[in-house]
């Protein structure tokens, strides 16, 4: 219970260093920059695996859900510019390929 403890204090301080805006803790330009990037790699090495590997396996084929749901949620997202829709979309494309694909 301690470790749970200090690992949020931890946590939640080195967060906190950069939100207030009383404390004197700035990033360079170079740093911002350089941070700007961590949330779309991050992001990417979630998403990449979750949709192109399927039982540890290379699945790029019209026999997978989440391809064909995260392609539609694409062209949604782009269209329309509404995280709403855009999830909306990819939520009944993956339903409705699971089912179809299951038959």
């Amino acid at each position: 219970m301690i470790t749970i403890f200090l690992m949020a204090v931890i946590t939640f301080s080195t967060r906190y260093l950069f939100i207030h805006p009383r404390l004197p803790v700035r990033l360079g330009a170079k740093m911002a920059k350089l941070l700007s990037f961590s949330a779309p790699a991050v992001l990417t090495a979630i998403w990449v695996p979750i949709i192109f590997i399927q039982q540890g396996e290379l699945s790029v084929s019209l026999h997978n859900p989440y391809l064909i749901a995260a392609t539609f949620s694409v062209v949604a997202a782009a269209k329309s510019k509404s995280i709403y829709l855009t999830m909306l979309v990819g939520l009944i494309t993956f339903v409705l390929s699971r089912y179809i694909l299951a038959l």
